[in-house]
């Protein structure tokens, strides 16, 4: 992978902290402290400048509100998810809708979309949250990476190839809650990107997808496997 300058840590799950060239601290799906994945030592978020919320449940947002009260970062999501958040005291909140896009610091962000449900559990109840959704984020540098969230493959990935040409997809793999190394291969088919890094898989017994299988489904795709913790540049 060509990062030109761009680091990039896994913190497990869905979770990753990416750090752009001129130093900014992006965060996408926030879910640390009581993430399993999550080595001890990356538990607790020293800085983040950008927030990126995919939907609303637990192993997404889990610590959305607490980082985002510390930190004051600038969050990102659709509208109603924002606005719960906003309730619950974030302050900077920058929402958007899909097919939108918004500078924010030195990046920018399109909302895509992603096909899942997205409940936010408020004590003992589940809040309409809006939709689930994806993010294509483009660095200053050109770099272009796509981050599906939780989604099944859909057919308009192909889509997303022809307007954002990502070179970089972080899809998930785990399968039972979203789509397993099968309909991430094809994914891939239609996203057509440089490297594939894999997600949301053995955070739990039901999520049996590996990057493994992935890899001998897939050709012409470099499959990135990272350990959570680990920072590739």
């Amino acid at each position: 992978m060509k990062l030109n300058g761009i680091k990039i840590t896994w913190l497990g799950h869905a979770t990753f902290s990416i750090q752009t060239p001129k130093g900014k601290i992006i965060l996408i799906d926030p879910w640390v402290m009581g993430n399993p994945a999550c080595p001890p030592n990356e538990k607790e978020v020293k800085a983040v400048d950008v927030m990126l919320c995919t939907h609303g449940h637990g192993d997404h947002i889990g610590d959305a509100v607490e980082i985002g009260k510390k930190h004051n970062p600038k969050v990102v999501g659709i509208p109603e998810l924002c606005g719960w958040l906003g309730k619950k005291g974030v302050k900077q909140l920058a929402e958007m809708n899909k097919g939108g896009t918004q500078k924010v610091e030195d990046i920018k962000v399109t909302m895509v979309h992603a096909d899942h449900s997205c409940g936010i559990q408020d004590g003992d109840q589940y809040v309409y949250g809006g939709e689930a959704c994806g993010y294509v984020i483009e660095f200053d540098n050109g770099v272009k990476i796509y981050h599906a969230g939780d989604t099944n493959v859909f057919g308009d990935m192909a889509i997303i190839r022809e307007l954002y040409s990502p070179e970089i997809a972080m899809l998930p793999i785990g399968d039972h809650y979203t789509m397993g190394p099968r309909e991430a291969a094809y994914a891939c088919n239609l996203l057509k990107p440089n490297s594939v890094i894999p997600m949301h898989f053995a955070t739990f017994p039901a999520l049996t997808g590996r990057p493994s299988d992935l890899s001998r489904l897939v050709h012409g795709v470099k499959v990135v496997e990272m350990k959570p913790g680990e920072t590739i540049s």
